[in-house]
């Protein structure tokens, strides 16, 4: 694990300058309290891995790897202004920490930070550009034109979380100067992980303990949310099944990729696997 924790350990210390640079001070200190809190840091994590996967180094993709994890951070504080929930990784969200208008102005610093690190990259601005109108189209989807069944509600699972697991892979690519072919494989990838991410997101919402969570469970029945769980007749262990299948595939588009054997490869064949049994 040494491995893995030295490279999101560069994550957390470029983030943290980034949000320290922030102006005024305020703002900072609400980012800060946003980006900083924890977090599992999976999606910077990829970016990283797919790197070095790919031939490049691990320096080569941080700032890209601290923009996705910006992006995602600024849509869980949107996140918990809909759904009201007033906990995120064990502290108190955003707007009920600081109140809806300072939330919001959070959620923008945050995505303007992040597309400044993008910004010298045509590339990267294009790959983030699509996955938040994919994002934005899912949570949309969510609110007002809400699945009903497994098909409807896999869909928006690829808009809503693998979208933007897409982007970190490709991005990882991208910054190694991947072939066009590579940096689509570890698209389809990510993409993948990501559902299976969701559904087993779905899955601990609805049989998780929320101390052990370190957020409120039962949010998607309470506020009648399109989970998997909640949108088919399906149990709890057939909904991970789901993720299981999802997991294969995931694994079978890393494979179609000319990657010599590495610790980010295996790491990132470990990811997969480890989404689909997390408990957090």
């Amino acid at each position: 694990m040494e491995y893995l924790e030295r490279r999101v350990a560069m994550v957390n210390d470029r983030l943290a300058a980034v949000i320290d640079g922030v102006d005024p001070e305020e703002l900072s200190d609400e980012l800060a309290h946003v980006a900083l809190a924890g977090g599992k840091r999976v999606r910077p994590a990829v970016t990283v891995l797919a790197c070095e996967a790919t031939g490049g180094a691990p320096e080569d993709a941080v700032d890209f790897a601290v923009g996705v994890e910006l992006v995602h951070n600024a849509s869980l504080v949107i996140d918990d202004i809909i759904d009201r929930s007033d906990v995120r990784r064990g502290t108190q969200s955003a707007w009920k920490e600081f109140g809806y208008g300072p939330a919001i102005v959070a959620s923008d610093g945050l995505l303007g930070e992040a597309f400044a690190l993008f910004s010298a990259d045509e590339q990267a601005m294009q790959t983030v550009a699509e996955s938040m109108v994919e994002l934005g189209e899912g949570e949309a989807t969510e609110l007002a034109d809400r699945p009903t069944n497994e098909e409807e509600y896999m869909e928006l699972a690829r808009r809503k979380t693998g979208a933007l697991f897409r982007a970190a892979a490709e991005l990882g690519a991208v910054a190694a100067d991947a072939d066009g072919f590579t940096v689509e494989a570890f698209g389809e990838y990510a993409e993948r992980v990501g559902v299976a991410f969701q559904i087993r997101d779905d899955v601990l919402d609805a049989t998780a303990d929320a101390t052990e969570l370190g957020k409120p469970t039962g949010q998607d029945a309470v506020m009648d949310r399109p989970s998997l769980v909640q949108v088919t007749d399906l149990s709890p262990a057939e909904a991970n099944d789901r993720a299981r299948e999802e997991s294969d595939r995931a694994l079978r588009a890393l494979g179609t990729a000319d990657l010599a054997e590495s610790e980010a490869v295996g790491y990132l064949r470990d990811l997969a696997e480890f989404v689909v049994v997390r408990e957090r």
